[in-house]
């Protein structure tokens, strides 16, 4: 079954979400020169390449040896292009299943998620050793990162992360990156979630170690207007504002399919980074990518990219609270260039919260989210001073804040 979607960014809180308007305008493809921005993957420096499990594994469920020794090799190659290089990799789970001897719907299924941990914790294991091996093979480190949602969590923790990858590539180590499946537990899974599959998670990280470009590499040739295997399937070279296409069925491994694809490189492209959905079947795509041929699907980067904390704050940020905001505060907020938000524009406080949080500014009924931010006092204090008629008390800086007229 087949599902036509619309492209719009969704920015999630805990309880929470609303669809709002993305960073900045995405390209049109009529304003943008395709070949002068593929022409600029030449010019990257530092990339993410995304490796999917229909990558790394064989329709039977073992390690594909061959794709991903000739991954590594591509990888090499990049390297003595003089390019920084980080790898987010599935594949742990899908392996796992079968070593354990499971069946597929076992770790596609909520409810099972013991067993999909069980599957995680064996697979990356083996899924680690073999890339440690193959880049030792020539001459290559890697060094193993494994996140959760909580690493995004906070400013401060998604700054020791990015700080962490950029001392491992000083070093002269590929991150090998993946979701720590095996601490992803039920309470997790029912939670709003700022990356649900490792698609969004190279877009975050780019984003963090503020990369070039993001090259996702899946079972497809690009993002077609309809399933390729359809009738009047056609790939879309360069992706656009007023695409829209029809989405099939996912990887039988995965748990992203083309819409998650989709979403996570408008996301690494609104945070600066030209992104490419390609196939990786054929590993040399991954050259070929960055050496500026058509292949693929390009998602041109944003002119203007957002600060690393605005980028966080729209993509990424796990709100805590809510603060009601008056109406009369609404075009002081759309105005990006106010000094802030004070403890008169506020009618009320929702939820706890320190100061440092993240919290969503809502409309007076709290129907509609106008902002996010990072507050400067926590929910207490913000209550205790409510009514007292303090204007020139901020409760938020500007400059830490992402507005509708900014999202």
């Amino acid at each position: 079954m087949m599902r036509k979607i619309f492209f719009q960014n969704t920015l999630r809180t805990a309880g929470f979400s609303r669809s709002l308007t993305h960073l900045s305008s995405f390209p049109y493809s009529e304003s943008v020169n395709e070949i002068e921005r593929r022409e600029n993957l030449k010019k990257a420096n530092r990339v993410v390449i995304k490796v999917g499990s229909s990558v790394v594994i064989n329709p039977n469920g073992h390690l594909s040896l061959s794709k991903m020794g000739g991954l590594v090799e591509q990888l090499r190659i990049l390297r003595q292009q003089g390019r920084e290089v980080l790898l987010v990799s599935s594949g742990a789970v899908g392996l796992g299943r079968c070593i354990l001897g499971m069946e597929k719907n076992v770790i596609s299924d909520p409810a099972n998620v013991i067993d999909r941990q069980a599957c995680a914790a064996t697979g990356q294991e083996m899924l680690m050793s073999t890339y440690y091996s193959m880049f030792s093979a020539l001459g290559m480190e890697c060094a193993q990162v494994l996140l959760t949602q909580q690493d995004f969590s906070s400013p401060q923790r998604y700054t020791y992360l990015a700080d962490t990858i950029e001392k491992i590539m000083k070093k002269g180590m590929i991150p090998v990156i993946n979701e720590n499946d095996v601490v992803t537990g039920c309470q997790e899974l029912d939670k709003e979630r700022c990356f649900s599959d490792n698609d969004m998670l190279s877009a975050l990280v780019a984003a963090g170690v503020q990369a070039n470009a993001v090259a996702i590499m899946t079972d497809v040739d690009g993002v077609y207007t309809r399933p390729p295997e359809t009738q009047g399937a056609k790939r879309i070279s360069l992706f656009s504002q007023d695409c829209d296409v029809n989405i099939g069925k996912k990887s039988s491994y995965g748990r992203g399919g083309m819409a998650s694809k989709i979403n996570a490189a408008k996301t690494a492209a609104d945070g600066g980074a030209c992104a490419i959905i390609a196939n990786g079947s054929n590993i040399a795509n991954v050259s070929k990518i960055f050496n500026g041929e058509p292949v693929g699907t390009l998602f041109p980067s944003v002119n203007a990219p957002p600060s690393r904390i605005h980028h966080w704050l729209a993509y990424a940020a796990t709100c805590t609270g809510k603060l009601r905001v008056k109406s009369s505060a609404l075009a002081k907020l759309e105005n990006t260039k106010q000094e802030g938000l004070f403890i008169d524009d506020i009618l009320g406080v929702n939820g706890m919260f320190g100061a440092s949080s993240a919290v969503s500014l809502v409309s007076e009924g709290g129907e509609r989210e106008l902002a996010r931010g990072l507050v400067q006092c926590g929910a207490t204090e913000i209550e205790m001073q409510l009514g007292k008629h303090l204007y020139d008390l901020a409760v938020m800086k500007s400059s830490d804040m992402v507005v509708r007229a900014q999202l």
